[in-house]
């Protein structure tokens, strides 16, 4: 893949990029950086919602981390960076995936607590309770397996469902597991491995492809980078 000149983002008139607040944001800033993609303003202290960057036309959208592939999907920006059980869970209607950004990794799991007879409630054909967010996920990963759940929509503390017997089990991210040991879960089985991914919206990518393409090209380059040191 060829380097796009220096000068393209400069020509790349209106691109909205949709961001989260907190890690990936973090962990995005130095490849952005590489760009010469700098917020104007401190995404974590300010309280605007579109951020002007240091190049002229290119803007910082600041949304809730669920609701980026429903942004660039919709087409209110055209690209995004978003973690990859995000984009599990939106199904990625109106979106390209072109680049694993390689940041922002941990695994989604199935856990329980420690005691529950997991093995045995599933000879017994038990209806199991599973707390998650990733509603969709969640029943296509047991839909495969021929299993009946019956699903709990949580927004966060997970770990504490089945403590209290809301649920049997829970599917969530897990970093380290140590939230899971302080709370007296184990994880039980790998959904998949996650990381942080550019998005793209497949209109853009039409009307817009030589800027979005020049903006992926970029990116490649400091995801490289990063890889390298």
């Amino acid at each position: 893949m060829s380097a796009a000149p220096k000068g393209t983002l400069h020509r790349m008139g209106a691109i909205r990029i949709a961001l989260s607040k907190g890690r990936i944001l973090e962990e995005t800033m130095p490849l952005l950086a590489h760009l010469g993609l700098r917020p104007k303003e401190d995404p974590e202290r300010s309280r605007k919602l579109i951020l002007a960057t240091e190049r002229r036309g290119v803007q910082l959208v600041i949304v809730r981390a669920a609701d980026v592939p429903t942004y660039v999907g919709n087409g209110a920006a055209e690209i995004g960076i978003a973690g990859g059980d995000v984009v599990l869970e939106h199904g990625g209607a109106g979106l390209y995936q072109p680049i694993d950004l390689g940041i922002a990794r941990c695994r989604l799991m199935v856990a329980t607590r420690r005691g529950f007879d997991y093995r045995g409630a599933v000879q017994q054909g038990a209806r199991l309770r599973i707390a998650t967010k990733y509603v969709n996920v969640t029943r296509r990963y047991f839909a495969e397996q021929g299993k009946q759940v019956e699903i709990i929509k949580l927004y966060g503390s997970m770990e504490l469902a089945p403590i209290v017997k809301l649920a049997d089990l829970i599917v969530d991210l897990v970093d380290t597991g140590s939230t899971l040991r302080a709370n007296g879960l184990e994880p039980l089985e790998h959904i998949a491995d996650i990381s942080s991914r550019l998005i793209v919206n497949k209109a853009a990518m039409k009307m817009k492809h030589a800027r979005v393409k020049a903006f992926m090209q970029r990116m490649t380059e400091a995801v490289e980078g990063q890889r390298q040191h």
